[in-house]
């Protein structure tokens, strides 16, 4: 597998999140976020890391644009912090928080480097989240005017945009399971918060379209689930979890209306009534691409038993997760390049009029400096090989596979893991905030120079 193997216009990339990586909480103007309120919380992430420094990416981001130069990359995915463009979720713009990113944008086109803007990577302003967050439709409308907001201001340069990232994490792992912000654990707020950013989607994709002429997607951290058996239970257990892990995003988005299965399947939770007439209209949007975010595989066997509460399933899923099969990163996730190649052909098939673009792909590992001053990272310049091939399998088979962005530009702030999960083609020596290219950021550097 090289180069060669993909298209001519194929895009390669690497992506970042602003929360993860920019610091600076408190200058230029920025308001608190959910993630600082939650991280400054004890005892919520490992060590009691914060995201105040990070990889203070707000005054370094010249040099880090120029780690990508060295790579070759041709685009970049980064997320807008919405509390840098308004610091209490409403009212006029803070324009040093648009400069900010204005020159970020600048930088990019600069080095021929194409940005990818994701407007929401999950750093709600904390003013929003005590008016209800998620859970209060208002925060829809307010994520619409931001979205024109931050349209106006870069849509003469910016090209392609995602309205959010991972909208299951936000809802489901935020407001249901309580493990990242803000911590709510109500099977009923997660749902409630899951329309509420479909939504909020759907605002913003008008909002982008009459601001700017763009190519406009969402990107969704879609589950590839396998049933342990071939049996029908477990078959039944794998739709189930579709349901309410995928299809209650994108068949909304794409189809204007939820999965008669996802209904089934809440409605022990739900009768649905803050769905408003007009909202699943406002929420189907034409869309050109759907962002894929695939780090592993889930096996499922069908089980009647309740799931733990708090959880992440809100409703009758009926099935028990197996224990991932190694070989496993520092995350716990299997490696499995195969459920990339399956994923991608599966969302094809069922929404052939969409582009996809893999938005995240990546792995954690244990990297060290080591006695040379290198960091050798062979397992992640396997899993990045052996990926890339799935993607290039997917593209064989009929997927319509447009790029690839490598998660993720350097290591960085994990969430609730803190600072004791690398997934960074760069090493970030987080005293002195040196970057050093591993291993993996050389063979990407390779590949794409082939």
């Amino acid at each position: 597998m090289t180069r060669q193997d993909f298209p001519a216009d194929f895009v390669f990339g690497t992506a970042t999140a602003s929360y993860q990586i920019e610091g600076a909480v408190d200058e230029g103007g920025r308001g608190p976020s959910i993630w600082d309120t939650f991280s400054h919380t004890p005892g919520i992430v490992s060590d009691g890391a914060t995201g105040d420094i990070a990889c203070d990416h707000y005054h370094r981001w010249e040099t880090d644009l120029d780690l990508m130069t060295d790579l070759g990359v041709g685009a970049y995915r980064f997320s807008i912090a919405w509390p840098r463009i308004q610091p209490s979720g409403v009212g006029r713009a803070n324009q040093a928080g648009l400069d900010f990113y204005s020159r970020l944008v600048d930088g990019l086109l600069a080095r021929g480097i194409r940005p990818l803007v994701t407007l929401y990577h999950w750093d709600l302003p904390q003013a929003l989240e005590d008016a209800g967050g998620w859970t209060a439709r208002e925060t829809a409308y307010r994520f619409g005017d931001y979205a024109e907001l931050v349209a106006r201001a870069l849509g003469d340069r910016v090209a392609d945009w995602a309205t959010l990232n991972e909208p299951w994490c936000s809802a489901m792992l935020g407001y249901a399971a309580g493990v990242h912000a803000p911590g709510r654990t109500s099977a009923l707020a997660g749902l409630r918060a899951s329309h509420h950013l479909n939504l909020a989607h759907g605002l913003a994709v008008q909002a982008l379209r009459a601001a700017a002429d763009a190519r406009i997607g969402v990107v969704i951290n879609y589950h590839q689930f396998y049933p342990a058996t071939d049996s029908a239970d477990d078959r039944d257990a794998v739709a189930r979890a579709d349901s309410i892990g995928n299809w209650i995003y994108t068949e909304p988005m794409l189809r204007g209306r939820y999965d008669p299965l996802t209904l089934a399947v809440t409605k022990d939770v739900t009768t649905w009534d803050f769905v408003a007439d007009g909202d699943l209209t406002a929420i189907h949007q034409p869309l050109d691409f759907l962002g894929v975010n695939y780090y592993a595989p889930t096996w499922l066997v069908a089980s009647s038993a309740p799931l733990a509460e708090p959880n992440p399933w809100p409703g009758a899923v009926q099935a028990r997760w197996v224990d991932a099969p190694p070989p496993v990163t520092t995350m716990g996730w299997t490696v499995e390049p195969r459920g990339l190649t399956d994923l991608l052909i599966k969302l094809h098939a069922r929404y052939p009029e969409v582009d996809l673009v893999v938005t995240e792909n990546g792995s954690a590992w244990d990297d060290q400096v080591g006695t040379d001053g290198a960091v050798h990272d062979p397992q992640r310049v396997a899993y990045l090989r052996d990926h890339l091939d799935a993607v290039a399998v997917a593209i064989r088979d009929g997927a319509p596979v447009r790029g690839y962005y490598a998660w993720s530009l350097m290591d960085n702030f994990e969430w609730a893991f803190g600072y004791s999960r690398r997934f960074g083609l760069h090493y970030t020596d987080y005293a002195t905030q040196v970057r050093t290219p591993k291993d993996s950021a050389r063979w990407y550097q390779a590949f794409l120079a082939a």
